[in-house]
């Protein structure tokens, strides 16, 4: 059976500030395992971070500068939620969805919630059960919730579509 997938809360990110190289392998070592399982054929473009994406998400004020080149536990909450959503979503959607959440609450509540319901959300996927039948107290809370069973659906795929290219099947036989 799978080892359920945990996305760290708040709390759990380093307190002190990391450097971008940190960053980067803190955000790929958390969100590798919705990513290909063939470790040892990624290729650097195929991981959810690197450097230079660091760098542009910073450029493009998703993030906030590093301070004296170290990044908070905000910019790295900020970076793994950047990271699954941008698996669905353009940047500028990302932009206008981090700001929206960020409107009704602060960034510690609002990562620790994103990360609960993604993890819910990824169990009724791998489970193949509806989560529709769960209700949203808010719009805030309704959006983050169809946001994130994209985000989920599109994970799912692409593990369906591994599986299916490493087991030599053929996708979609409707026989």
């Amino acid at each position: 059976m799978e080892t359920e997938f945990l996305l760290p809360r708040f709390r759990e990110l380093p307190q002190l500030g990391l450097y971008s190289d940190q960053v980067v392998t803190l955000v790929n070592e958390v969100l590798s395992p919705l990513l290909s399982s063939d470790e040892g054929s990624r290729k650097k473009d195929g991981l959810p971070l690197t450097a230079s994406m660091l760098n542009n998400y910073v450029k493009l004020r998703i993030l906030s500068p590093p301070v004296k080149k170290q990044y908070s536990r905000e910019q790295v909450a900020t970076a793994i939620v950047l990271c699954v959503l941008k698996q669905v979503y353009s940047i500028s959607e990302i932009a206008a969805l981090i700001s929206f959440a960020l409107d009704s609450t602060e960034l510690p509540r609002a990562y620790d919630r994103f990360c609960t319901l993604f993890e819910q959300i990824l169990v009724c996927t791998r489970e193949k059960t509806d989560y529709a039948s769960v209700p949203a107290a808010d719009d805030t809370l309704y959006l983050l919730k169809t946001v994130l069973i994209s985000c989920s659906a599109k994970f799912y795929a692409k593990a369906q579509l591994r599986k299916m290219n490493s087991d030599n099947t053929t996708a979609f036989n409707f026989d």
